[in-house]
């Protein structure tokens, strides 16, 4: 079970990101309130981070006209025509911890050319590969690989943010995201609820090192804490929804933990439109343990065990058994081999 944030939080903090640039002790003060941050809360609004208003209206509307395709033009990008995980999915396709999350999304990876697999290779190779485009709507590529590399510069900025507070050394996780990080996008649009439940996405963690979510001004996105409540992560705009992966926790040895979330469908005759970037480290990389200072290692208590969702120290594997667990039927399609190894997908 994840860890969840702290009892008696009744809403996110706000950091501000620019205060790593406002001299030596406005940047000490930054870097312990984040890491105690990451530690008691887990998520948190993020404020001066340079992503201008204009580049979040322009994506949050590149997304809504995605979304307002015909379906046949949606569906010629369908993810079940993707080996690699790529594309759009309908509203019931995706699965969370087995139930049907009432959204319909376009996923975007990193563009990159697929990786030559034979048999006998670790199946996490068979991740990369091209991303699909929806030929009715060609604006659609440059403003989400724009909005990709703008929020991959944020991430990493705030990544070695985390390094320097927990170990003191801004590049002590670097090997494993440097020249090839994994980047993944989802533009996600939330109908309104229809008598299928309110199960926007259930709830979960995030597999990477670090989450930005953008949000349209509907609620929607909570937080449980402590003593198993239900949190609303608010919109407030110019800001990201932060939050850190299983990576990180498995990094800081549990020290940072990633906390469980959700997404409850909005009410009947409306929608919700986000846009969830994911950082993570290369398919190819091992989590290294960080060697935390005593006083943070004494309360490093291991990162989360749960049988549903083990943590690998292989980023690969991590990243595979997710999506195979999540898109059934393109894993049925596409790698019904790894789906009969027990290890590729826990029950």
């Amino acid at each position: 079970m994840t860890a969840p944030v702290a009892a008696g939080i009744t809403e996110l903090p706000l950091l501000d990101l620019s205060r790593l640039d406002a001299g030596p002790e406005e940047r000490a003060a930054f870097l312990a309130e984040l890491r105690a941050t990451a530690r008691d809360v887990g998520f948190f609004y993020l404020g001066g981070h340079g992503v201008t208003q204009a580049e979040m209206e322009a994506v949050l509307a590149i997304s809504r006209r995605f979304f307002a395709l015909p379906e046949p033009d949606k569906l010629a990008v369908e993810m079940i025509h993707s080996p690699h995980f790529r594309g759009y999915n309908r509203v019931g396709r995706e699965l969370t911890r087995g139930r049907q999350d009432q959204r319909e999304q376009f996923d975007v990876h990193a563009e990159r050319e697929a990786l030559d697999w034979r048999p006998g290779d670790p199946g996490w190779k068979r991740l990369q590969g091209p991303n699909q485009w929806p030929e009715a709507l060609p604006e659609l590529k440059p403003a989400l690989l724009h909005w990709q590399a703008r929020l991959t510069e944020v991430g990493i900025r705030l990544l070695r943010a985390f390094s320097e507070a927990l170990v003191g050394q801004p590049d002590a996780l670097e090997a494993i995201y440097a020249g090839q990080p994994n980047q993944t996008m989802k533009i996600i649009r939330y109908p309104g609820q229809d008598g299928a439940g309110d199960q926007g996405v259930g709830a979960h963690k995030d597999s990477g090192l670090l989450t930005f979510v953008l949000q349209d001004s509907r609620r929607g996105l909570q937080v449980q804490n402590e003593a198993g409540a239900w949190i609303d992560a608010e919109p407030r705009p110019g800001t990201f929804v932060v939050n850190i992966g299983e990576l990180l926790e498995l990094a800081s040895n549990g020290y940072l933990k990633a906390t469980l979330h959700r997404v409850v469908s909005p009410e009947a005759g409306a929608e919700r439109i986000s846009v969830a970037f994911f950082l993570g480290a290369r398919l190819d990389a091992e989590v290294p343990l960080l060697d935390l200072p005593p006083h943070l290692a004494s309360e490093a208590k291991g990162p989360a065990s749960d049988p549903q969702n083990p943590l690998f120290r292989s980023v690969g594997q991590n990243y595979l058994k997710g999506r195979l667990r999540s898109h059934p039927d393109v894993a049925e399609k596409y790698h019904a081999d790894l789906l009969a190894q027990p290890a590729a997908v826990p029950a």
